[in-house]
């Protein structure tokens, strides 16, 4: 088998961890197959190096953030091959742009395009195990860029692909895909399996395990993921097609977002295309929008409230402000203490009352819904931050998924 294994920042966080990981790479070897390994930088690396550029300035270009960001991966990439040439075996180091990773020009934010694997081919062909800076890639002018928190699992996602990988294997510092988070609700249940779908609405959900564009990836490459510790040798969750789940469960998982923030555009001028406007000009600043409720409000005047990710959040501002200056909105308002709670499940499609046990349950704890978005396999409900937990707890034990 061609087994690609991704290691996160936690399982890399220090020199006898890259051992630890080595150790687990040689094993893998050993057995038989033929692997390529990627890795993230060492845990607290990049907010370091971010703090360093803050250091000089606060508003550093996204070029040169790339290139200092990128170098944390390449720093462990090499560490570990060398560990991996001092055990006996054939290693290579390899960074983004060797690795043959082509993206788009998105500094800080950049999207893979193409993987050119033939340096990676070559290396597994000669026997070698080939240990990939993940996270990165570069332009077609030859500009380092990279991918994004998290990117790392996009770049062992779209490596899989290219090489035709058998398994994608995503080491992290839990065991596998929960019910819910085991630090919020100790009951949580760990999954055996889980649909790219489900996975992919937990990830885009606040679900830390796996990013969500590594997961809709996947999909897209037909990659068979498993997520699991670098820390023991326990099974952890497959990612995989719905078909291949025999017994689907009504609902798979709760999901809890605090990475969100609440704007409220109160006396929106009524005219064709004002929504249009105001959207376009958000996506046109990578304003990435999640829910969004319009009603009418006073004198023909509309109010919209939306949510964005928190790191989003002054760029809208930006973007609010040219509306309220042109009159165009009478006053924005913003929440910054919300979160957004959700139930998943492939189940849901088949099954009747799921969205009215919800709203009974958050009812009964007095919790008050502000926004409410729903699709065939997910409900989501923004909250006050202060019930999160208590919502997550609540909802766990109301489908029962601590049985």
């Amino acid at each position: 088998m061609l087994i690609v294994q991704k290691f996160g920042g936690t399982s890399v966080g220090d020199l006898e961890r890259i051992q630890n990981v080595a150790n687990r790479v040689s094993k893998t070897k050993k057995e038989g197959h033929d692997v390529v390994v990627v890795v993230s930088a060492m845990s607290g690396e990049t907010n370091k190096l971010i703090d360093y550029a803050e250091h000089f300035s606060k508003n550093a270009s996204r070029a040169d953030m790339d290139m200092l960001l990128s170098s944390g991966e390449r720093v462990t990439a090499s560490l570990l091959s060398i560990a991996l040439n001092e055990m006996g075996h054939k290693a290579v180091a390899m960074s983004g742009r060797k690795a043959g990773i082509v993206t788009d020009m998105h500094h800080t934010k950049a999207r893979i395009q193409n993987i050119d694997p033939m340096a990676m081919n070559e290396a597994i062909k000669e026997g070698k195990i080939v240990v990939v800076a993940g996270f990165q890639g570069v332009t077609q002018n030859g500009d380092v860029t990279t991918l994004g928190r998290g990117g790392s699992d996009l770049s062992a996602v779209a490596i899989a692909g290219a090489v035709n990988a058998d398994l994608c294997e995503i080491y992290t510092d839990v065991s596998g895909i929960f019910t819910t988070d085991p630090r919020i609700e100790p009951k949580a249940k760990k999954l055996e399996k889980i649909s790219y779908d489900e996975m992919l609405e937990l990830a885009s959900l606040g679900a830390k395990v796996l990013q969500n564009r590594s997961v809709e990836l996947a999909k897209k490459l037909n990659v068979n993921l498993v997520t699991r510790t670098s820390f023991s040798d326990e099974e952890g969750t497959l990612i995989t097609k719905e078909e291949n789940i025999m017994e689907k469960p009504l609902v798979s998982g709760i999901a809890l977002d605090k990475n969100q923030d609440r704007v409220s555009l109160i006396g929106v001028k009524d005219r064709p295309g004002i929504a249009s406007d105001i959207f376009t000009k958000l996506a046109k600043n990578n304003v990435n929008i999640d829910m969004i409720i319009q009603n009418v409000g006073h004198d023909g005047k509309a109010n919209i409230d939306f949510t964005v990710p928190v790191g989003d959040l002054n760029d809208a501002k930006a973007v609010m402000d040219s509306f309220v200056k042109e009159s165009e909105v009478d006053e924005v308002t913003y929440d910054e203490n919300i979160c957004k709670v959700s139930i998943v499940g492939v189940g849901m499609k088949s099954h009747t009352g799921v969205a009215a046990k919800a709203f009974a349950t958050m009812a009964a704890e007095n919790i008050n819904i502000n926004m409410i978005s729903t699709s065939e396999i997910k409900i989501s409900m923004v909250i006050a931050e202060k019930y999160a937990e208590l919502a997550v707890r609540s909802l766990h034990s109301a489908y029962e998924l601590d049985k």
